[in-house]
């Protein structure tokens, strides 16, 4: 028996949404980074970008555990001497919990040109609604 190869073109993607509220937002993003990658299909490979559309919903009221809403900093850098600058996720989690959310699942995605394609299939929302009532998205209970 030979081993099954799936090709870009007979690839079927499918809708999912995930609701984050009262969720840790790791385990809200592992999962979506799971489904995007296309790892919950039998037809998985990992050089082939078979993964499926996410919307995450309710993401202001994702939680973070323990204290790390206190001692968590989202950093980066501008490419400036001393440009080094951060962010607390209490502010982070206030003013942009979208910006969390494609953060955790973008850490978690390969850091080639399957994760950023991969990261373009996830959408993301502060609450309850989204857009994309048009492509019948599929609830993923997990």
């Amino acid at each position: 028996m030979s081993t099954y190869m799936p090709k870009a073109s007979e690839i079927s993607r499918k809708w999912y949404v995930l609701d984050a509220a009262g969720k840790p937002l790791g385990r809200v993003a592992t999962k979506a980074a799971h489904i995007l990658r296309g790892k919950h299909k039998p037809t998985f490979a990992p050089h082939v970008d078979c993964g499926d559309h996410v919307i995450v919903i309710n993401c202001e009221k994702a939680v973070l555990t323990g204290n790390k809403l206190n001692q968590k900093y989202y950093r980066w850098h501008t490419g400036w001497i001393g440009g080094l600058k951060e962010v607390k996720y209490e502010h982070l989690m206030q003013g942009n919990p979208e910006k969390a959310m494609m953060l955790a699942v973008g850490g978690m995605l390969p850091k080639t040109v399957l994760g950023r394609n991969s990261l373009r299939r996830l959408r993301v929302y502060r609450g309850a609604q989204h857009n994309n009532a048009a492509q019948n998205p599929e609830n993923y209970e997990f």
